[in-house]
Order: C-alpha cells, then sequence, then structure tokens
C-alpha cells in the first residue's frame, strides 16, 4: 500500500523548518544587539512572513525573546538549558579520549588534575606502562599545588597576592632538592609560566620524574583542570610542551571554551 502524500511530505516539511530555525538562532547568536525581523530574514535568506512565523514559536517556547520596538533576542530558556548541559559534563569522561590519543603517540603517562583547595587531585592517568620511577601520585592522589606542573598552571592564574597567600598558609614544604621552597622561586617560576601557557616540573615532586603541563579552560575561560605528560628525566621531549598544550586545548573547546586555538 502506499503512503499517503501528506505523510511523505512530512518529514522533509519537518526538517526544514528545525534548519529555519537554527538558522535564526544562528543569526541572532552573532548579533551585537537585538536584531529586527528585516535584519534577520536578510541574514538567513528567509521571506519576512516566513521568519516571523517561526520567531513567533520560539518565542511562544522562550528560545527568543520579543522587545518592544519589534526586534529579536536569544532567550532565557537556551540559558537554562545551557546551565544543564554543564552541570551533566563529567569532566574526566570528556578528557579521557583526548589523553589516550596523546598517549598512543608519545608512549607516555598523560595525568588529568583538578585543583581542591591547596592541592591537585589526580582524576585520571594513563599509565606508560614501561616507567621505572616510582610514581607518588597515582588516581584519587594528591599533591601541594608548587610541587606539580599542573598545580603551578593554577597559581599562576591565581595572580601574585593569591600566591602569596598561598605561600604563607602552606609554609611551602618540598619534596627533593629541586622543590621550589621560597616565595622568590616560586613567583620566577609562575612568571614564566603565565608568559608561556606551560608549566614544568622539573624533578620536583620525585627524583627522577619530569613532568610538562597545560591548561583546561571551561565555557567562561576558567582554568579548571589541567593535562601533564610525567616520563623518567632521561627520555624527556621537549616537543611533549607543544602536544600537550594542543590536546589540553581540544579538551577546552569540546567543554565549551571559545578561546583561540594555539
Amino acid at each position: 500500500m502506499s503512503e499517503p502524500a501528506g505523510a511523505s511530505a512530512k518529514s522533509p516539511g519537518s526538517i526544514q523548518v528545525i534548519e529555519r530555525m537554527m538558522s535564526l538562532l544562528d543569526a541572532l547568536a552573532t548579533a551585537p544587539e537585538a536584531a529586527s525581523l528585516k535584519q534577520l530574514a536578510q541574514e538567513t535568506q528567509l521571506h519576512p512572513s516566513t521568519a516571523h512565523r517561526i520567531l513567533a514559536a520560539m518565542t511562544a517556547a522562550r528560545f527568543v525573546e520579543r522587545q518592544d520596538a519589534g526586534s529579536y533576542r536569544l532567550g532565557i530558556r537556551l540559558l537554562e538549558l545551557g546551565n544543564i548541559v554543564k552541570s551533566r559534563i563529567n569532566l574526566r569522561e570528556v578528557a579521557l579520549p583526548f589523553m589516550q590519543t596523546l598517549h598512543e603517540k608519545i608512549g607516555e603517562a598523560i595525568n588529568l588534575g583538578a585543583r581542591h583547595d591547596d592541592e591537585i587531585v589526580y582524576l585520571e592517568r594513563t599509565s606508560s606502562g614501561r616507567s621505572l620511577v616510582r610514581v607518588v601520585y597515582l588516581v584519587g592522589g594528591r599533591a601541594p599545588l608548587h610541587l606539580t606542573s599542573l598545580g603551578k598552571l593554577f597559581l599562576a592564574a591565581d595572580g601574585p597576592q593569591k600566591v602569596r597567600e598561598y605561600a604563607k598558609r602552606t609554609g611551602l614544604p618540598g619534596k627533593t632538592p629541586h622543590s621550589l621552597t621560597t616565595l622568590l622561586a616560586l613567583e620566577k617560576e609562575l612568571d614564566k609560566v603565565r608568559r608561556h601557557g606551560i608549566a614544568y616540573d622539573d624533578e620536583e615532586a620525585e627524583l627522577g620524574l619530569k613532568c610538562v603541563a597545560a591548561p583546561i579552560h571551561d565555557d567562561e575561560g576558567h582554568v579548571v583542570a589541567a593535562l601533564s605528560v610525567s616520563a623518567p628525566a632521561d627520555r624527556h621531549d621537549p616537543d611533549w610542551a607543544r602536544q600537550v598544550r594542543e590536546t589540553a586545548d581540544e579538551v577546552s573547546h569540546a567543554l565549551g571554551y571559545a578561546g583561540p586555538r594555539k
């Protein structure tokens, strides 16, 4: 039995309406201010009556707000949905595929960490499986911020005054002869981190182990986590800095960060 003509046309028509709705949302997103119906119709190449009809439906659903002057802007419902999506994002789940890809490229351990008070908490780690160095900080482990490449990124984002407060609170305890245990040494190191956007751990947490880390930003541009590559000092490769930064940038953009790709 053949399908009724109306039914066969329903799906393509519905898809077309959705495509037009998305084009209007994109136009509103790029407009610096509320946009008029004429502007939106021109931008989307829709007939004004078609644009008006779709905008009316989106206004009723609160995806769009109509101003008194007959112009339109994005509605509060989009913010509500965005916050729901943001609250359900699992940082570890988002980062892990990127970490695994980087691990396959360089064959060394990749770490994911986030700040909790004055410490770094390790959220995930891919093991190289060939390290002869005893790794102190495994998943769930913690370390003082100033002893790790991951933690230095958070301190660098804090600014000088908060760094001084951190140093006073913690006393900057050391783990190895290479640890930064004075405020002056830490400030010099963090200045480099701010200038280059990369942080290093040069056997400061564990003798024989070097790390390089790059920050992960959320949709608002805040540093919410960081990725690092860790390996025995004799296997350290300067090119890892570029690779870990590119991977951290990919994770940031997957989280909604709209900053520049480096």
